[in-house]
């Protein structure tokens, strides 16, 4: 039987824009992508720290080294530039691979680069 767990997340990072009239998703730092193992079209949750919103989009790469976190489309209501978000992926596993399994922890400062 599988089951979600935690695949990874970009924890606290800032929202550097809102585009409303964009078609939707979050468009992420290439860099914080490959730092977290998380795929363009790929579904992801982002969790509001300063407001409580929680809610799922899919990923869009964005320039690498940006340090571009924007919300687009209906998204884009949802977030305010600025806001703390941590933005997290799933991934189904089967009890063999629990063993020995961490998921993916990316820790980023104030301009979202990478500290751990």
């Amino acid at each position: 039987m599988l089951q979600e767990f935690l695949f990874s997340k970009i924890h606290r990072a800032t929202v550097t824009d809102a585009n409303l009239n964009y078609v939707g998703s979050i468009t992420l730092d290439e860099t914080l992508m490959k730092a977290a193992k998380i795929k363009e079209w790929q579904k992801v949750d982002i969790l509001d720290i300063n407001n409580g919103e929680r809610f799922q989009t899919y990923v869009i790469k964005g320039k690498p080294d940006s340090g571009c976190i924007c919300l687009n489309g209906a998204a884009a209501r949802k977030v305010q530039p600025g806001d703390k978000v941590i933005i997290v992926s799933y991934a189904s596993l089967d009890p063999k691979e629990l063993e020995n399994y961490q998921p993916t922890i990316v820790m980023v400062d104030e301009n979202n680069k990478i500290t751990k």
